[in-house]
């Protein structure tokens, strides 16, 4: 179900919502089903360099739509009995001939899986699949991204809460992590993001953001952004993030229901959100991409739907 506008939708909800957060939503869409354009929790969501939004909800399903929240395509992965995907990424490819692939973290089946952007699945090109600790074998998969040199990082938690590298041509090269709290260690590194030569990783349930610089050929630990807690700047189990143009950072929390937007240094700027159900109010977000317009679309998962924003301040 699509809603055109803000106030279309606010009859939909009840409670209340800041003004702030209300003001700067755009749009409401989605809702509670199976059929195409609706979703049953929604897990992740990335967006393609051509604005197309694909989203993973916990019945397997991709789904394609544009901006405006409108259906395009759809298709599922082809294993669910084990549970669902966690995570979604493009990997986008440079030239005149270049195709980009949607990379699938298959989180309970210790894999990556490459699609084209139509939906046709690359065996060829996975990744894993089997449980273990060795290189090249993994516990639970959280998300899987692709720098310009065409390597992977594939994060995962359970067992391992570790990062590994690999090859363009997916041969292992090198991991680090490993359970705990200590700087370069994680508890469920959720998201992974390639800005500028550095990998931002979403440690949630240390509730802060790591980065390393990865042009070295063991990724080193350069900066650690925020801590437990709800004021600004702090944050609580953060499980995705994605840059505006400008180069500020966009931070979605799941524990305290809300997006906050940092410099990259960390600095506060402003947060958006609460809980609740009402446009502007969220419910367990998962995940949240921009757009080539700078706009905000966030996973607002256990409310079943996505919402899209201005990019806040």
């Amino acid at each position: 179900m699509l809603l055109s506008s803000l106030a279309s939708g606010a009859a939909m909800f009840s409670g209340c919502v800041s003004s702030s957060s209300q003001s700067s939503t755009q749009l409401v869409w989605g809702r509670r089903g199976f059929s195409e354009g609706r979703f049953i929790k929604p897990r992740a969501i990335t967006i393609s360099p051509d604005d197309e939004l694909f989203v993973v909800d916990t019945t397997g399903r991709i789904q394609v739509f544009d901006v405006d929240g409108n259906y395009r395509r759809g298709w599922k992965t082809p294993e669910t009995e084990n549970g669902r995907p966690t995570g979604l990424a493009i990997q986008a490819s440079a030239g005149p001939d270049a195709t980009s692939n949607l990379l699938v973290a298959d989180t309970h089946y210790y894999r990556t899986l490459t699609y084209t952007l139509e939906g046709e699945l690359r065996v060829e090109k996975q990744l894993g699949g089997t449980s273990g600790h060795a290189p090249g074998e993994f516990a639970f998969v959280t998300d899987a991204v692709c720098d310009e040199q065409g390597c992977f990082y594939i994060g995962e938690y359970g067992d391992s809460d570790r990062i590994q590298k690999f090859d363009p041509n997916r041969n292992f090269l090198t991991q680090w992590g490993g359970t705990g709290d200590q700087h370069g260690q994680f508890v469920r590194p959720q998201s992974l993001v390639v800005h500028e030569q550095v990998l931002w990783v979403a440690d949630s349930c240390n509730h802060r953001i790591q980065c390393f610089d990865i042009r070295e050929e063991k990724p080193r630990l350069i900066k650690v952004i925020g801590r437990e807690g709800n004021a600004p700047g702090e944050f609580y189990y953060p499980y995705d993030l994605a840059f505006a143009s400008d180069g500020t950072l966009v931070v979605c929390e799941f524990g305290n229901q809300r997006l906050q937007r940092l410099e990259p240094d960390g600095k506060w700027i402003a947060s958006w959100g609460g809980p609740g159900f009402q446009p502007g109010q969220l419910y367990d977000p998962w995940g949240i991409v921009v757009d080539s317009k700078d706009r905000v679309h966030v996973l607002d998962s256990n409310n079943n739907r996505v919402q899209r924003l201005a990019l806040f301040s």
